[in-house]
């Protein structure tokens, strides 16, 4: 039997806390607090201060990033840019990155050096932020009746036979546009493939390869994560042959990933490891 799930709100006078914006919030929340303390726990306490700027950049970033993917890759109308729904992990995940390497640049600070705690921290802030699109019935998958099956009938938007036809699935027999279908869990499956990134990259923290590697790491996991996922996921957005835009950038970032990796195997006096020295 599928589960109903309804969302998640908090009424607070003229204006109303999501299920969404708490997970967000809390996801930005517990990535500062990882990134702070291992930079501090590996003698880097001048990064360690200005955490909370890059923090405010990288949630600039998601939010810039996150509208421009949803507009320019899947509605293709440039009035979304001004609507409510859209914002799309790669999007949010390359306007943070760039808005950090601007940041850290600026403060002429080594990027690498962040990026290597960035991977433990955006797992972590993954695995939170996606139990938010649970709590709005957003990013749902395809039509499913299996033991996990759920129904969004307020989701963003509601998994009706309707919405989901357009994303390319056949109306079931005997639906009409606004049946309530059943869909995979995909939220709940993001936040599991999340913690288990979360406790890899954990797991790899005292690595002794050159500051960056573990960002490569990071990389190789959220490509394969969201590869995984997209064949799950209802989307539109098929553009090449069997896969979905997400996928080829999931497949792009790990083989980014895998390069990281390789270039920063070693450590050297160019490429200094993760803890600092007298």
């Amino acid at each position: 039997m599928p589960v109903t799930v309804l969302p998640f709100e908090i009424p607070l006078g003229p204006l109303t806390l999501t299920g969404f914006g708490i997970a967000v919030f809390l996801g930005f929340a517990i990535s500062q607090v990882i990134s702070q303390k291992e930079l501090s726990r590996r003698g880097h306490q001048l990064e360690a201060d200005v955490i909370p700027d890059i923090v405010l950049a990288s949630v600039l970033g998601t939010l810039i990033g996150g509208k421009l993917y949803y507009t320019a890759v899947i509605t293709k109308d440039w009035n979304d840019l001004f609507s409510r729904a859209g914002f799309v992990f790669w999007g949010g995940f390359m306007g943070a990155v760039l808005a950090n390497y601007l940041y850290i640049n600026y403060k002429k600070l080594r990027f690498v050096r962040f990026a290597d705690v960035a991977g433990i921290a955006i797992s972590a802030g993954y695995a939170v932020g996606r139990t938010g699109c649970w709590a709005v019935g957003d990013d749902y998958g395809r039509p499913w009746s299996g033991p996990l099956a759920v129904m969004f009938p307020r989701g963003a938007p509601p998994t009706t036979a309707g919405q989901l036809a357009e994303y390319g699935y056949p109306m079931p027999a005997g639906a009409t546009a606004d049946t309530i279908v059943a869909v995979h869990p995909t939220q709940l499956y993001e936040t599991f493939l999340g913690v288990l990134m979360f406790a890899i990259t954990w797991r790899l923290r005292d690595h002794k390869h050159a500051e960056g590697w573990l960002f490569g790491v990071y990389c190789v996991l959220a490509g394969i994560e969201r590869f995984i996922i997209e064949f799950f996921r209802a989307k539109d957005d098929r553009f090449f042959g069997p896969l979905t835009a997400a996928q080829v950038i999931g497949l792009t970032i790990t083989a980014i990933g895998i390069a990281i990796m390789a270039a920063r195997n070693t450590p050297s006096s160019e490429k200094p490891g993760i803890y600092a020295t007298a």
